[in-house]
């Protein structure tokens, strides 16, 4: 449970979490920076005032946002900063971190999963080159646990945007298989949603999006 400290003024943290969820940027509680809210991470209060990480940045109730960085949350749980946005006591789910991680790998998960249903995403080695030459790929997916070697050598000199958010065994389900080391996707939306998770997950994990 995190209670609102009675000795620190709360007046700051309030006013930017009421402020109108309008336009493309919003105002991180703890560090005060302004950025494009697809680098943040949103939170609303649940009916019994748990804190709710809102991933897609839809439900229903007035957002808290924070930066996407492993350092800004756990400032945020320790010093108060939800208690004082909310005016209030917020009941904080002790998996916070976990949740959010979870949350963010799911969603990839599904971009992923729709990216192969419509076409625009093929696995394995000879096929992702291939769409390398023909200019099919727009992003490539590295499994998180492969060998970094192996990646620079695959990935080296495509001048494509790569991510790394998934291990093997989740790329490889996504396609059928047991495992999959290389992914590519076609431009587009899903391609930027899978950039723009991917790089919010390592964020919270502490460690570069590729």
């Amino acid at each position: 449970m995190q209670t609102a400290p009675q000795h620190e003024p709360a007046l700051a943290e309030a006013a930017e979490a009421e402020e109108p969820e309008r336009g493309p940027i919003r105002r991180c509680l703890v560090t005060r920076e302004t950025q494009p809210k697809e680098r943040m991470i949103r939170f609303v209060l649940g009916p019994d005032r748990e804190l709710v990480p809102d991933l897609a940045g839809k439900l229903p109730g007035r957002g808290m946002w924070l930066s996407a960085k492993a350092d800004v949350l756990e400032r945020a749980l320790t010093r108060g900063a939800f208690s004082r946005a909310a005016r209030g006591t917020v009941q904080l789910p002790p998996d916070l971190r976990a949740r959010i991680e979870d949350g963010l790998k799911r969603r990839l998960r599904d971009f992923v999963g729709f990216a192969r249903r419509g076409g625009q995403a093929v696995c394995g080695r000879d096929s992702v080159r291939e769409w390398m030459r023909s200019g099919k790929a727009g992003l490539l997916m590295e499994a998180s646990d492969g060998s970094p070697r192996e990646r620079a050598k695959h990935v080296g000199g495509s001048g494509l945007p790569v991510v790394a958010p998934l291990s093997a065994d989740i790329l490889g389900g996504i396609f059928g298989r047991d495992h999959a080391v290389h992914v590519a996707i076609a431009p587009g939306r899903l391609a930027e949603a899978i950039v723009v998770d991917s790089a919010r997950l390592a964020g919270l994990a502490g460690t570069s999006a590729d």
